[in-house]
Order: C-alpha cells, then sequence, then structure tokens
C-alpha cells in the first residue's frame, strides 16, 4: 500500500425515498450554481417553486427502481469502488457524491486523516459539463482552502474519446447487440442550450447532427454535445454498426428553457412511428444505473415507445462494476494530470 489515493465521484441520491429525504437532496443539486446559473435570488425562487410537486414526483419515482440495499445509483457506485479497490495499486479507494451522501468533504478529511497527500479525483462522467465536472472539481478545491489540507490533487480528465472507454462500452454492450433489433438509441442526459453557448458563444447546437464537426479542439473541449456524438460515433464504428442502425437524443430535460436537441421522449415516439419495433437504448453520459437509466428510460421510455407502436425496448445496462471498465477506469486515472 502506497500513498496515492483515489477518490471515486458520482452525482449522489437521495438517503431514502421519503418525500422529505428526496426535498433535501434536489435542493442540494438544484441549487447548485453549476446547475441552474442564475443569479442567487433568482434560482431561489424558481428552486422553491419546483420544490412545491417535483420532490413527491421523484419521490414516486425513486420508489420504482429503489433497491433493498438502497438507491441503485449508490449501491452500484460501492460495488465499482470495490473492485477499483484491487485495480488501484497505489494507496485505498473511497467513494464520494456531489450531492447527498457520502459527502466529497467527508472523503476528503478522511483521506487527509490517514496522512496521505496525494489524491487522484475521478469524477465518473465521460464527457465535460460544468454541471458535473467542474462543480465536482471546484468542490474538492473548496474543501482544501478552507480546512487548509496539505494534499496534491490530480484530476481525471474527461474520457468521452478514450479508447479503453470506449473498448469496455463495447465489450458491455456487444451481448445485448447480437440479438435482432431494428435500432439503437445513444441516449445522453441532456443540458440547457445556455450552458454550452456560454463557454463557445455563437457556437450553433441547432440540427440532429454532430455540431462539433470540423470545430477546433478548443471548441470541442467544451461542448458537452459534441463529446456525446464523438462517443457515439466510435462506439457505432467499433461496434461496426452501419449509419440507419443508430442515433443520439438527450433526456432529462427540466424546466422551460430550450435543452440540446433531438429530445429522446420526441425520438421514441418518432422511431416508433417509422416502424421501429424493436429498439435498444444505452445511456453512455452514465457509468452506473440510476433513476434516469432505470425510470426515465426502463420504465416511462418503455410505455412511451409502445404506446406510440413499438413492441420491445431494451435498456442496456451502464457499465456500473464491469471488470473491463474498471480496469480501463484504473488506466484513465493513472495518466491523470496535476490540478492547478
Amino acid at each position: 500500500m502506497t500513498d496515492h489515493a483515489l477518490l471515486l465521484v458520482n452525482l449522489g441520491s437521495p438517503a431514502s425515498t421519503s418525500v422529505a429525504d428526496v426535498r433535501s437532496y434536489l435542493n442540494q443539486f438544484l441549487m447548485d450554481p453549476y446547475v441552474i446559473d442564475l443569479p442567487w435570488p433568482v434560482r431561489r425562487l424558481l428552486v422553491s417553486l419546483i420544490l412545491i410537486k417535483r420532490p413527491e414526483q421523484s419521490a414516486h419515482a425513486y420508489a420504482s427502481i429503489w433497491w433493498e440495499e438502497g438507491s441503485p445509483l449508490v449501491v452500484l457506485s460501492r460495488r465499482l469502488q470495490q473492485v477499483m479497490s484491487a485495480q488501484w495499486q497505489q494507496g485505498p479507494v473511497e467513494l464520494a457524491m456531489r450531492y447527498g451522501e457520502p459527502s466529497i468533504e467527508s472523503a476528503l478529511l478522511k483521506l487527509t486523516a490517514q496522512g496521505l497527500r496525494k489524491i487522484t479525483l475521478a469524477p465518473l462522467y465521460p464527457q465535460f459539463a460544468d454541471s458535473t465536472v467542474t462543480t465536482v472539481v471546484e468542490e474538492a478545491r473548496r474543501v482544501v482552502r478552507e480546512h487548509q489540507l496539505d494534499v496534491q490533487l490530480s484530476v481525471l480528465q474527461p474520457f468521452y474519446d478514450q479508447p479503453e472507454y470506449i473498448e469496455a462500452l463495447v465489450a458491455s454492450a456487444r451481448p445485448h447487440l447480437q440479438q435482432s433489433f431494428d435500432h439503437l438509441l445513444l441516449s445522453f442526459h441532456g443540458l440547457p442550450e445556455r450552458h454550452l453557448l456560454k463557454l463557445n458563444p455563437g457556437h450553433r447546437l441547432d440540427g440532429a447532427g454532430d455540431c462539433c464537426e470540423g470545430s477546433s479542439p478548443e471548441v470541442l473541449a467544451n461542448c458537452y454535445r459534441g463529446q456525446c456524438f464523438q462517443t457515439a460515433k466510435a462506439f457505432a464504428r467499433q461496434m461496426g454498426l452501419a449509419d440507419g442502425q443508430w442515433s443520439v437524443s438527450f433526456q432529462s430535460r427540466l424546466g422551460r428553457a430550450k435543452w440540446i436537441e433531438p429530445y429522446t421522449e420526441a425520438r421514441l415516439e418518432e422511431l416508433a412511428k417509422q416502424g421501429v419495433k424493436k429498439i435498444l437504448v444505452m445511456c453512455p453520459a452514465f457509468v452506473a444505473d440510476c433513476i434516469e437509466t432505470l425510470e426515465e428510460i426502463g420504465d416511462r421510455g418503455r410505455e412511451q415507445f409502445r404506446e406510440a407502436g413499438g413492441e420491445e425496448l431494451l435498456l442496456i445496462p451502464c457499465l456500473n462494476d464491469d471488470p473491463q471498465w474498471a480496469k480501463a477506469l484504473n488506466t484513465l486515472c493513472e495518466r491523470a494530470p496535476l490540478a492547478l
């Protein structure tokens, strides 16, 4: 055992399916300025309005997919942590959630209390967005600064196009794609367009195709939508899928703002009406199954597809604690650069 720890960080989950716990979780999540990027008074008012009805609706959704051991996201992240403990030979492996428990703060304090001075921070998000990667890094920096921790942080970079990640994605999905199907939909988490345009003013996000086709590396580095298309194209190419066999969409819209398109619910309906009877859906923005995959796609998406004329929707599981994914993640973390 050496002195270099690994801290895996995922989004998080309510402590339970009670309305009170869901409200507390949603409040912490939605009040993050990287999630709702509005001035504090406006954000507070908006979140307060959302919290009138949303917690009860979300609690019902969480209850429909909750496992005996707890939140699927947390349970699966814990399993990955255990597999990673065997992979990462440089020191202990801890797990934290950006929202809820265990917190980034408690995990960092636990590691530094053990005398660890080198920590690789691993935000478990393949594609870059301020509302995922940046908020994790900034929270870690806040903890280091406020507690005056003597620690050297390395940060796992977005790995949307890294061969190890793509190969793990292909290996995990291959058994499901070996059966007959009409179409594969790669559904990524959505984002408000303004989040992307703030980083790349003037960047065109319209159309169904890759908005970063021919764009500079600087634009792609800050374009979540473009990175999603890069992941999808690399996956399809390595899987040997023909152009018409697959498409990309974006899910999980919230509020009235314009979000990146095409929308998953619209795409499911469109494909069903085009005669697609059996559709496979995978969600490569998530490395662990959660409410957005299990409930939003696996339950509501399936029902919507059938109501539109489709017959069967099969949700391909996320990478979760797959051994090849753990090996790939270990390699990616080993080459994570030092944070400035």
